[in-house]
């Protein structure tokens, strides 16, 4: 499932495409993906202009001029493809597991005069259909299904020390798990909360509330906490992604995260904490492989 800077990647590459471009149409080549597509899709998009590009969570928000939002997910191996007649196509993101570009696979199809005066499409390709879109109103975002019980994000300054402590407080779970609650903190998924947890040197087993003082304020490592999973996160945006393959950005440069990680998938190998002397174990924490350091990881 792509995390956050996967997604995020995806918003950015697709922003230059659509912001500001009017839908001239929308195909939809099937009535359903993980679920059935909004109903008459094609027509309340036709003719209005895409006003902005946002994300929440793992969650795509094609924002238009009237007030409509498009909200979208890619699942387990969807993404967009942006057809250009004056250049290659490309297809935004950096995923696990390399994306489809076969036709056959190409559910919904949104034809776009853009604001450089230019055609594009931008084309949802989804072979195993886990992906899903629906249509809510900038208004209703707040209570719309799948983003009303959505926590934190865990980018820009509000994922503080004080604020993890709230969410933390009293938690018995182990820490991992914990982090892993999307009501908690909202796109944060297992290999992010690995690499943050492996920077402040924090078991994923220790119980998520000994973070927090009798009195509710953070300890120091909650802070540290804070910091890692919003640093690692950045870094990870910066870099387009965690792909486990080479990948190509939008611009054509490439980025490599994945040889920055630190414990995730490095199992049996040293740990990178200077004078550590550890080495990475793997664990399965409710049926997710957890990568760790014992030694230093407390």
């Amino acid at each position: 499932m792509p995390e956050l800077p996967e997604v995020e990647t995806v918003r950015r590459g697709l922003q230059p495409a659509m912001e500001g471009a009017r839908i001239a149409g929308v195909e939809t080549r099937r009535p359903d993906l993980r679920f059935p597509l909004p109903e008459r899709m094609a027509d309340a998009l036709t003719g209005q202009r895409i006003a902005a590009l946002g994300r929440r969570a793992k969650y795509l928000l094609v924002e238009l001029d009237n007030g409509a939002v498009l909200g979208c997910h890619l699942g387990m191996s969807g993404s967009f493809r942006i057809e250009d007649r004056r250049s290659a196509a490309t297809t935004p993101g950096a995923f696990h597991h390399a994306r489809s570009k076969a036709t056959a696979h190409d559910h919904v199809v949104f034809h776009l005069d853009c604001a450089d005066g230019g055609k594009r499409e931008v084309v949802y390709n989804d072979p195993r259909r886990f992906g899903f879109m629906f249509l809510t109103s900038r208004a209703a975002l707040g209570e719309n299904p799948y983003l009303k019980d959505l926590g934190l994000e865990p980018t820009g300054n509000a994922l503080s020390g004080t604020a993890l402590a709230g969410l933390l407080a009293g938690r018995k779970a182990p820490l991992k798990a914990a982090l892993l609650d999307q009501r908690a903190i909202a796109g944060l998924g297992n290999i992010y909360v690995c690499e943050a947890l492996w920077r402040a040197r924090l078991s994923p087993k220790r119980a998520a509330g000994t973070l927090v003082r009798k009195s509710g304020a953070p300890t120091e490592r909650c802070d540290h906490l804070a910091d890692a999973i919003r640093a690692v996160i950045a870094d990870a945006i910066a870099a387009g992604g965690s792909s486990l393959r080479d990948y190509m950005h939008a611009d054509g440069t490439l980025g490599y995260f994945q040889h920055s990680f630190a414990a995730y998938d490095r199992e049996g190998e040293p740990c990178r904490h200077e004078n550590c002397g550890g080495t990475i174990r793997r664990i399965v924490q409710s049926g997710r492989s957890t990568f760790y350091c014992p030694a230093c990881q407390k």
